[in-house]
């Protein structure tokens, strides 16, 4: 048995999980293509505005 199958989240193609050193991604290319995705900021974690303006808050205040 080839073990859990899951999809490659860049190019969708099924992959072993087991004995994979790229996982959860398919192949060495894959995890790059990911990671130059996330330095260029194609790829962002959201933060909610409450948050942003009471970090701005802070700052112009003198709190930081």
């Amino acid at each position: 048995m080839a073990g859990k199958l899951t999809r490659c989240p860049v190019c969708g193609k099924p992959v072993s999980w087991e004995e994979n050193p790229y996982r959860p991604f398919c192949s060495r290319r894959c995890k790059l293509v990911d990671l130059d995705l996330w330095l260029s900021e194609e790829y962002r974690i959201s933060v909610p505005r409450e948050v942003l303006e009471d970090e701005t808050e802070e700052v112009e205040g003198g709190k930081v």
